[in-house]
């Protein structure tokens, strides 16, 4: 039997992370020397604002009465996603760096998200997760790509043309 959970508590942990996610990608943005990786951690940065969105509309707890206020107050750097993205940068941070931590985050998170998802009776909350989850592994993989292009690595669109060359 699988262990009770407290829906409310689930989600309002999940708006936090994905505030946190959206922080990561802000600061990394900051940080960012190559344009193209600045805009992208900048779209990756407006998709967590979303996705914290999408769990606050299934939130029914009264402690975050006000999403924008909430979403624009910042948070402690000691938080997961952000915890790595100080010892990063302290220790020189860089675009692999970054898109690094990006993808195992992003990997981590999706697990996270598959798996609350499969503990949750609710449809609507249980669609909620699922759909975030879907929306993680998409980003794992824009976040591969990108880092594949940043790296000089041979990108999976030109893999036939050197296959058959």
């Amino acid at each position: 039997m699988a262990e009770k959970i407290n829906v409310q508590e689930a989600v309002k942990r999940s708006i936090m992370t994905e505030k946190n996610a959206m922080y990561f990608y802000s600061i990394g943005a900051e940080k960012m020397k190559n344009t193209e990786a600045k805009k992208f951690f900048e779209l990756l940065a407006r998709e967590e604002r979303e996705h914290a969105g999408q769990f606050f509309k299934i939130y029914k707890g009264g402690d975050i009465p006000d999403f924008e206020k909430f979403i624009n107050t910042p948070p402690s750097m000691g938080e997961d996603w952000l915890s790595e993205l100080d010892k990063s940068l302290l220790a020189g941070f860089n675009e692999r760096k970054a898109m690094e931590l990006a993808m195992d985050k992003e990997l981590k998170l999706e697990k996270s998200l598959r798996d609350m998802a499969a503990r949750i009776d609710d449809p609507a909350v249980k669609a909620v997760y699922e759909a975030n989850a879907k929306s993680t592994h998409h980003h794992y993989e824009l976040i591969e790509s990108e880092y594949a292009r940043l790296m000089g690595m041979v990108h999976e669109t030109d893999i036939d043309t050197y296959v058959r060359e």
